[in-house]
């Protein structure tokens, strides 16, 4: 019998900063990169009532910690549960299990925050947000731990939502000037970073549109018949997914772009982790056009949980369970 802990959501809110959580993810992707195992999403579909049921792992380490996600998302409530069984790496043991409601967006917005680090420019200044929901704050605010960005763009087809949205992140960032723009054109003109983080099945933005030197970083791109970025943008960029083996299956718009021959799999650059790990370049000039394809991996998924499970076993928080191993199970 071993004990782990049960973390709630509010248990873990606000346990983390935004860097934090970019130190933890960058330091996953880098270990994948050192060959880390990593697997993408497993993705099983229902049709009555329609929704996913969603799996995806990996081991870290040098963090000490293996794990990941199992979500369910649709079906009869029409929302997303995330669980987060998170084990020792060295004895297997379950350490926590983890309500990863609260943690989504700033795992997510890490490993976006940590390709803008790794493949936009060094003097990047100009932000375009597509997208204000609640992965698209958390893109926003751990992407401005990496670059002092001046500017800040968003859109969102609601009027209300993009305003709202601007105003809120305008008097959190005193340093940038955040606001609404009408269309995704007058979000990217211009912009040395664009986010997007949408649901949109079709692509938000016209890809010719973008200026050389220019990163992107799309983290709606986990469904095969959904791509938020259009074939001129896939064709101009250096491509770096999260999981090379992710691509084929659900990375929508690089599939998309394949069927189109725009592109095949040897314009696949890199994994993020081989970017981070120093076993890939990443941006070779201030010209090139970078894009990060990031669908949701478990290495975020399991840094972040570890972020989290130290800092509460620091403060005590949480409820002790118990674990029967499995040859004790066995005996009875």
């Amino acid at each position: 019998m071993t004990t782990a802990r049960f973390l709630t959501s509010s248990d873990v809110a606000d346990l983390a900063s935004p860097a934090e959580y970019v130190d933890a993810v960058r330091a996953g992707y880098r270990q994948r990169g050192e060959g880390a195992a990593a697997e993408p999403r497993s993705t099983l579909r229902n049709d009555d009532p329609p929704g996913m049921l969603f799996s995806y792992a990996a081991i870290l380490p040098d963090t000490g910690a293996m794990g990941g996600y199992m979500y369910a998302a649709g079906f009869g409530e029409v929302d997303a549960w995330f669980v987060t069984p998170l084990f020792d790496a060295e004895s297997g043991e379950p350490l926590a299990l983890v309500d990863g409601a609260h943690m989504n967006p700033f795992k997510t917005g890490a490993a976006g925050a940590v390709a803008v680090d790794e493949l936009a420019r060094d003097d990047a200044t100009n932000l375009a947000v597509i997208g204000t929901g609640a992965q698209a704050r958390g893109q926003l605010k751990t992407t401005m731990t990496v670059r002092d960005f001046e500017t800040v763009n968003v859109y969102s087809p609601t009027k209300e939502n993009r305003e709202s949205f601007a105003a809120e992140m305008n008097r959190r960032y005193d340093d940038a000037a955040v606001g609404a723009v009408a269309s995704s054109a007058a979000a990217v003109e211009n912009a040395d970073v664009v986010i997007t983080a949408t649901t949109a099945a079709d692509p938000v933005f016209d890809g010719d549109l973008l200026e050389p030197g220019t990163h992107v970083t799309a983290m709606g791109q986990y469904h095969p018949e959904k791509r938020e970025l259009d074939h001129t943008t896939i064709e101009r960029a250096t491509y770096v997914p999260d999981l090379r083996d992710r691509v084929s299956q659900d990375a929508g718009s690089f599939i998309s772009a394949m069927a189109a021959g725009v592109v095949d799999e040897e314009d696949i650059h890199a994994e993020l982790g081989e970017v981070v790990a120093g076993a890939a370049d990443g941006r070779t000039s201030d010209d090139e056009i970078t894009v990060f394809d990031s669908g949701g991996t478990g290495i975020e998924t399991t840094a972040g949980a570890y972020l989290l499970y130290e800092k509460a076993m620091e403060r005590d928080l949480g409820t002790e369970i118990e674990f029967a191993p499995a040859s004790e199970a066995l005996q009875g």
